[in-house]
């Protein structure tokens, strides 16, 4: 897609070198818009470099950093999220979740020439999904952790503001050079696959790709204007079928292996009590523990009755692609 709509369109990103936010980047950079970023000043541009960037270095909830960034811009696109794991604080993630939000829509309100911002939070506002039916975007509230408790309240207030807006809860991303969940592609590559307690692990992937152009298009599209929408493959999978697609794209066999959850639960829990004082990254944190026991199934319908999106990456090809790229760069 060429997303002519951004040709010379103000834009301003934060989380630009991040995951998504680097593709989204370069998209936009590609469509040939105008793109300020907000980054911390001890984050590498690298493959932005070049793009045309006018970056502002600082703390993302600087008021008078964010009313420079802002000024002019037709479109906010609110990436950056707060470390996910377990040292971070309710207010740590407040600080990059909910107060830039407020700063930036303070620094656009009334202006004639804005048109939209556009928020990425996540399903996890959800929490787990019991039972075999999806959830769609009204479904009750569940977040499990301060990362998901903020980016709830972050959504819920643009929601609620007089900002022209809209939100996008994205399930698991994946794609070239995404690292979260490098250490199950490494257990696969070495004949094993973990599932921890006796449930399925139910959840949804996103190719990084697919779910940029989904930003860029709810970005523009009139019908989503104050909407929140669920972007996701239709097809969920379980982490032993996830597991299985892995090993088949590696050329693997690779054993299942169960084991109870709780003893890893109370691993995570003492490994946070440790390290939380010293403002260490804990070895081991009870949201990834989490990954293993809760279900996430979605119900995909308005995305694609809003927006009418066709995925170009299943999640076969998402998974290869992913197991092909690790091998590349001798990472398995």
């Amino acid at each position: 897609m060429t997303h002519e709509q951004f040709q010379d369109a103000k834009v301003l990103i934060t989380g630009a070198t991040g995951f998504t936010g680097r593709i989204l980047t370069k998209k936009l950079a590609a469509a040939g818009a105008k793109i300020s970023a907000i980054a911390r000043p001890s984050s590498k541009t690298g493959e932005l470099d070049g793009l045309g960037i006018t970056w502002f270095r600082g703390d993302i909830a600087d008021s008078a950093l964010i009313s420079q960034a802002a000024s002019g811009v037709e479109y906010i696109f609110h990436l950056a999220t707060a470390f996910r794991a377990g040292e971070a604080t309710e207010e740590d993630c407040r600080h990059v979740h909910l107060y830039p939000a407020q700063l930036m829509a303070k620094a656009v309100q009334g202006r004639p020439e804005f048109k939209r911002f556009l928020y990425t939070s996540t399903v996890g506002v959800h929490g787990h999904i019991p039972g075999e039916q999806p959830a769609d975007e009204q479904y009750r509230f569940s977040p499990s952790d301060v990362y998901q408790r903020t980016k709830l309240e972050t959504e819920q207030w643009l929601t609620a503001s007089d900002l022209p807006c809209s939100v996008i809860r994205p399930v698991a991303i994946f794609g070239p050079s995404e690292e979260r969940m490098l250490k199950m592609f490494r257990l696969v590559s070495k004949g094993l696959i973990l599932m921890l307690g006796k449930g399925k692990g139910r959840f949804q992937l996103i190719h990084v790709d697919d779910l940029t152009e989904i930003i860029l298009l709810a970005a523009v599209a009139e019908q989503t204007q104050g909407e929140v929408l669920i972007a996701a493959n239709t097809e969920p999978l379980s982490i032993i079928e996830m597991g299985q697609t892995i090993a088949n794209a590696l050329n693997r066999r690779a054993l299942v292996v169960r084991l109870p959850i709780w003893p890893f639960y109370l691993a995570a829990d003492f490994c946070e009590a440790v390290c939380a004082p010293f403002g260490l990254r804990p070895p081991l944190y009870r949201r990834r523990v989490a990954f293993y026991d809760k279900d996430r199934q979605f119900c995909t319908a308005k995305l694609h009755r809003l927006l009418n999106y066709r995925f170009r990456h299943s999640n076969e090809s998402t998974l290869t692609e992913a197991a092909q790229w690790y091998q590349q760069q001798n990472w398995l």
